[in-house]
């Protein structure tokens, strides 16, 4: 018994193309990803490789601290925080009683100082002329001691011959007692002499003593600049600066920050008062990663957006300056890495990027707002 049977299609006949298109899909995928690679290499060795960014930016300035150089009373503060101040406006004004007596009190003793120097330049002029008159006595005293030897000699002849012919009784016992008491006159005339001579000699060494002690006070100045008068001037100005000092002044143009001066309030000098931001002078630090840094050099471009203004707003700002060390050396507390238990943590090393200010004057920042910095390596 035969019979007919039908052969059914092998289903090898409809699944042969599967494998073929699968495979030519495959093949796609790994051209697309090849040629994505190729282009993502291409881009990265002519373009990305030469920038750096870092979102870890922010905005800071030298911030000026505003302290009293002189202590008192607060008696006015006519900025609040937030104000925007010129460089020179008043911010504190301090109570200046007290200063403007020791600046009176100042001027007094200049003053006094310039009369008591004019008085030792009249001195040295009345001693020179003292030492004339000494001058004058010591050779009139040597005249008169010339005189009085001569007058004893004279006395002692005359005696001497009276004495003789006393001996032949030519002469009295009057007159021979008369020449004994001229000589003995004569001799006493002497001696006053030379007496006068030796005071008018040590009257001379004193009062050129003198004129040399009262030269030490003027000598090689004048009465403006004798050193008690620089020394009373000196004072003077220095209470003329405390006086001045009263009134505290920004030292720079900028925005008022962190006021604590109150009205009433007693100061020290050194006192922290208030702050002046100035906000026209601020720059980027941006920390980047030790790895970044490998191209960075000053003076690169730098393209910064701000998260205030948001990616529609771009700042330009070149590279001028890299930190001497990271942020975590100059902690309070270092990292102790000399230790067991150490970690490896990539550092960050903060890098200063200057602003353009006519920029930074159109869209102004803040300090402590966050940026984001890009670094053109390409210069170097």
């Amino acid at each position: 018994m035969s019979a007919n049977i039908e052969t059914l299609p092998s289903s090898d006949t409809t699944a042969g193309p599967l494998p073929a298109r699968r495979k030519k899909l495959f093949m796609l995928l790994g051209g697309a990803i090849a040629a994505a690679a190729i282009g993502y290499g291409t881009y990265w060795s002519l373009v990305a490789s030469h920038y750096v960014s870092t979102d870890n930016a922010y905005v800071a300035t030298e911030i000026a601290q505003v302290t009293p150089e002189v202590g008192g009373t607060v008696r006015a503060v006519p900025v609040v925080d937030t104000q925007q101040v010129k460089k020179g406006d008043v911010l504190v004004v301090l109570n200046d009683s007290d200063a403007k007596l020791a600046l009176a009190q100042a001027q007094a003793d200049l003053e006094r100082a310039e009369r008591r120097v004019q008085g030792y330049f009249a001195n040295d002029d009345g001693l020179a002329a003292q030492i004339q008159a000494r001058n004058a006595e010591q050779a009139r005293a040597a005249a008169q001691l010339v005189s009085a030897r001569s007058d004893l000699e004279r006395a002692q002849l005359d005696f001497q011959r009276r004495q003789a012919l006393a001996k032949n009784g030519a002469v009295s016992a009057e007159e021979l007692s008369n020449a004994k008491n001229a000589l003995s006159t004569a001799e006493a005339n002497l001696h006053a002499a030379e007496a006068a001579a030796k005071q008018s000699e040590a009257n001379y060494r004193a009062a050129a003593e003198a004129l040399k002690s009262n030269q030490t006070l003027t000598a090689n100045t004048t009465v403006s600049t004798n050193p008690e008068v620089a020394l009373a001037r000196a004072k003077r100005d220095q209470a003329q600066l405390d006086l001045e000092r009263t009134v505290i002044r920004a030292p720079v143009d900028g925005v008022v920050a962190k006021r604590q001066a109150q009205v009433g309030q007693r100061v020290q000098a050194g006192t922290p008062l208030l702050s002046v931001v100035p906000l026209q002078q601020a720059h980027v630090d941006a920390n980047f990663k030790e790895v970044q840094l490998e191209k960075v050099r000053l003076g690169q471009p730098v393209k910064l957006t701000a998260d205030l203004y948001g990616d529609n707003i771009e700042y330009h700002g070149k590279v001028v300056g890299l930190s001497g060390g990271s942020g975590s050396s100059f902690a309070v507390i270092p990292a102790q890495n000399a230790t067991g238990n150490w970690i490896k943590v990539v550092q960050r090393l903060p890098v200063r990027i200057a602003l353009d200010p006519a920029e930074l004057k159109a869209h102004p920042l803040s300090v402590g707002l966050s940026m984001n910095a890009t670094i053109d390596t390409r210069e170097r």
